[in-house]
């Protein structure tokens, strides 16, 4: 008996929810059809405070056009733009926000509309082992911001953003040096590698790569045509030595010291 009377409140209130949801569908629809702008601005406003960001973006899409050059334009873009975001369409929200820098230069959310430009590329950049465009985007414009807003009180969220985000570029540059080795393309490796190196000089991965430098060299060495095997035996003494120099006590250390050993009776012979 209780179960029953239970169920049947359960479904008293999901009729109701359903009949105010189409009323206010309803009545959504007819005020996108109104030729009131004032009250579609008003009710944007109020569906952007209750967090009603699709709603809110179908009004001011609507206003965009007509409220052109007033007062109001700003905000109308401005929200709309963060609607985007809200929404979790970052590729959107980016372009709508440069576009607000772009047109809306004194507005007082210019500053605001600018990072949010950056940040939304930010939230676009992937995982280490993808195509890292957006962080290389999102660290320009964070640059850029930084240099046009010297005391913004977001700086030390920029400068920890530009760190996550070049930690990523070089984990990627690791990542994608590392597969020639593995693939067994030492040529390559040895180039992608050093690229790498010369990058980010100061990579965490500086030690592995190096010494995956001085191993790739070595295999190429033994890989070669005969007539090749002198020259390349001899850089791979010289990556030896490069090497040892910057890391003596490397965990690397005694199969560096092999291959250097194997390079000098190669090259003895």
């Amino acid at each position: 008996m209780y179960i029953c009377k239970m169920f049947k409140k359960m479904n008293r209130i999901i009729i109701i929810a359903v009949i105010i949801a189409l009323f206010t569908s309803c009545k959504y629809e007819k005020l996108l059809k109104s030729h009131d702008y004032r009250l579609k601005y008003q009710k944007a406003l109020i569906y952007y405070a209750e967090e009603d960001y699709i709603r809110a973006n179908g009004l001011f899409e609507q206003l965009k056009p007509i409220l052109k050059g007033s007062r109001e334009a700003d905000t109308v873009f401005f929200y709309s733009a963060y609607c985007n975001f809200y929404e979790g369409d970052y590729m959107l929200g980016s372009y709508y926000f440069d576009e607000f820098r772009r047109t809306f230069g004194n507005s007082p959310f210019a500053e605001e509309a600018e990072y949010m430009s950056a940040y939304c590329n930010y939230k676009l950049s992937p995982r280490p082992t993808l195509d890292q465009s957006y962080s290389n985007k999102a660290i320009s414009q964070i640059g850029l911001y930084l240099s046009k807003y010297p005391n913004s009180t977001r700086n030390d969220e920029c400068y920890k953003i530009i760190e996550e985000l070049r930690n990523k570029l070089v984990e990627k540059s690791y990542l994608s040096a590392k597969l020639y080795y593995n693939l067994s393309d030492y040529k390559a490796a040895t180039i992608a590698l050093n690229n790498s190196l010369e990058q980010f000089p100061e990579t965490k991965y500086r030690e592995e790569i190096m010494f995956l430098i001085l191993k790739a060299s070595f295999l190429l060495a033994e890989n070669s045509v005969e007539t090749k095997k002198i020259e390349r035996y001899q850089n791979t003494v010289d990556e030896y030595y490069s090497f040892t120099s910057e890391f003596t006590q490397s965990i690397y250390l005694k199969e560096a010291e092999k291959i250097f050993s194997d390079s000098q009776k190669k090259l003895k012979n």
